[in-house]
């Protein structure tokens, strides 16, 4: 069992590894996605006329589809840090399993 435990934690360890690497790259898109964000919002106020309030809703409605990408990219990263966690809680739970099991087999 103790030998099953310590294989489920392996396993557990190289996911949590991948995770930091797949947290990176959601970092990263969702910077490159804010970056899009921002300048289509940007060009498309700069290329409105009427008052400040008309173009700041044509700029916004002009750059919807890059604030979709940006939310998505938020989504995303939110449920990458969700699923770190949860695998540290099961690895924090599997190491306590390990060691009220060695500490059973002593007595």
């Amino acid at each position: 069992m103790i030998q099953e435990i310590q294989k489920q934690l392996a396993e557990l360890i190289q996911e949590n590894n991948k995770g930091s690497t797949a947290l990176f790259e959601a970092e990263k898109a969702l910077a490159e996605a804010e970056y899009e964000l921002d300048t289509a919002e940007s060009k498309a106020f700069i290329r409105s006329s009427g008052t400040v309030a008309d173009r700041q809703a044509l700029a916004r409605l002009e750059s919807a589809d890059a604030r979709l990408q940006r939310d998505l990219r938020r989504a995303e990263l939110s449920r990458i840090k969700q699923k770190i966690k949860s695998i540290e809680t099961a690895s924090m739970v599997l190491a306590t399993q390990a060691k009220l099991m060695n500490q059973e087999s002593r007595m």
